[in-house]
C-alpha cells in the first residue's frame, strides 16, 4: 500500500472514532425506517419470501431490512419507494 493511501486510510478511521464519540457530525446519514418495507409489501398482500422474489433480493436481506439489521442501499431503495408510492407498478413491470 502506497503511503498516501495508508495516511488517508488513518485519517478516515480518526473521523469515524470522532463521529462515534460525538466530536464530529457524519456528513452522511441514512434516514432508513424497518417497517415502511414491511408496509410496502403488506400493501401488496405477499409474504416476506414473495416480496423478496419479487424485487430480486433474497428472503434473507428482506428480513434483514424489514428487522432492522441492514438497510437497503442504491437501486433497492429507489424500487422500494416506486412501490411504496405506487405498489401496482411492481405487478405491473412483472
Amino acid at each position: 500500500m502506497k503511503e498516501t493511501a495508508f495516511k488517508d486510510l488513518l485519517k478516515s478511521i480518526d473521523e469515524a472514532r470522532e463521529i462515534k464519540s460525538g466530536k464530529r457530525k457524519a456528513s452522511r446519514v441514512v434516514a432508513f425506517n424497518p417497517i415502511e418495507i414491511k408496509n410496502i409489501r403488506k400493501k401488496l398482500h405477499v409474504s416476506q419470501v414473495q416480496f423478496a422474489h419479487l424485487i430480486g433480493v433474497s428472503p434473507a436481506t428482506l428480513r434483514n431490512w424489514e428487522q432492522g439489521r441492514t438497510y437497503p442501499e442504491g437501486a433497492a431503495r429507489v424500487l422500494l419507494k416506486v412501490a411504496a408510492r405506487h405498489p401496482q407498478s411492481i405487478w405491473e413491470a412483472l
